[in-house]
């Protein structure tokens, strides 16, 4: 089974934590992991979703001022059951369900799992928007476009052990935004 990616918005230092312009509701035809980037086009035309915007897969010349989805990690089963599976990688929002996205501006500190990242880490020390992919790739530089530059590692604990008080951590990638445009 493949993971999905996380964004650990408790570990986040964004300025979307102050200024509620800079979230807000989306919907997309796609399946989105937290932790995907992508650009507003324009308000859902749905009945019921007047203050929804729709994502759209970064392309060539959309890779500035991007949003990344940052719904809370309520995983659904079967689609209907919320909460049953701890394991917050088990988690993505479902394409034609709404949810939340900030705007990443200079500074914020964004803290994202290897699965929500493309391409291979080795000594990149960036990761940044590319066309048609909504995760943001590592890279030895920034872009013009969404770039993060790399900090360090940082981990959270999942309660997915066999016994009980077993848990794993999950090596998590925390940046820095220094670019959005």
């Amino acid at each position: 089974m493949a993971f999905h990616g996380v964004a650990n918005a408790t570990n986040f230092k964004i300025a979307a934590k102050d200024v509620n312009a800079y979230v807000r509701s989306f919907v997309s035809a796609d399946d989105i992991d937290n932790g995907n980037v992508f650009y507003e086009t324009a308000k859902s035309t749905t009945s019921g979703q007047d203050q929804v915007f729709t994502a759209v897969k970064p392309a060539t010349s959309h890779l500035s001022n991007l949003w990344m989805a940052v719904e809370p990690e309520v995983v659904k089963t079967a689609g209907k059951y919320r909460n049953i599976d701890p394991d917050i990688r088990n988690f993505y929002n479902v394409a034609g369900d709404v949810f939340a996205a900030f705007s990443p501006k200079i500074g914020d500190i964004i803290t994202l799992s290897a699965e929500a990242l493309g391409g291979t880490k080795s000594t990149n020390t960036f990761v940044v928007a590319t066309n048609a992919d909504y995760k943001l790739n590592w890279a030895a530089s920034a872009v013009s476009g969404l770039s993060l530059s790399y900090l360090g590692d940082t981990y959270v604990s999942l309660p997915t052990g066999t016994t009980i008080g077993d848990t794993q951590r999950v090596t998590l990638y925390q940046f820095e935004v220094t670019a959005v445009s």
